[in-house]
């Protein structure tokens, strides 16, 4: 898919250049629009095609069973997921709830990062004792916010990363899709 993207991108762009040229009332040019537009219809329909039977699999013709289709290893997503400090965000707001201002709850996370760093550990990994070494306003609470669920959780709005809302939206665009 990363390589039909250059086709379709550059399909885009001739046709922003045709249209841009032209007056107000019907032109031939027009014309010209035909071949990128059917490409790149033929090419999402087949991009989607192949994704679809990768995601979900495909039925074996001959023997009637499904085939293919990815497997997630949860656990491992979720070990991934917490390299690279990805609740440092979420820290910061934790600290902004507790009145501090933003700047300073932005310096306060960065030590906080060094210091799991040097433990070689993620934030939710540091003790608590730890964690209010850099500002006091922590509290026992601040891991329902350095955790994956909470971090996920705490973006609750429509087209957040909550699971209610990923939910809502999936169930949405199954019901346009038919």
């Amino acid at each position: 898919a990363r390589g039909k993207t250059g086709r379709v991108v550059g399909h885009l762009m001739g046709l922003i250049t045709l249209m841009k040229g032209q007056p107000l009332a019907y032109n031939k040019d027009n014309q010209e629009d035909k071949e990128p537009l059917f490409d790149t219809v033929d090419t999402l329909k087949d991009t989607l095609r192949i994704f679809s039977e990768m995601i979900g699999g495909q039925v074996n013709a001959a023997t009637g069973q499904k085939e293919g289709g990815i497997s997630v290893n949860a656990d491992a997503m979720e070990r991934a997921a917490l390299k690279g400090y990805a609740t440092a965000t979420d820290l910061a707001d934790y600290l902004v709830k507790k009145g501090l201002p933003f700047r300073d709850a932005h310096e306060t996370v960065a030590h906080a990062v060094k210091a799991a760093q040097s433990h070689a550990c993620d934030l939710s990994e540091l003790p608590l004792a730890v964690l209010q070494g850099f500002h006091a306003s922590i509290e026992k609470d601040v891991y329902e916010c350095l955790s994956l669920r909470g971090s996920l959780n705490a973006r609750n709005i429509l087209g957040g990363t909550a699971p209610a809302q990923v939910r809502a939206q999936i169930a949405r665009h199954r019901a346009r899709l038919g």
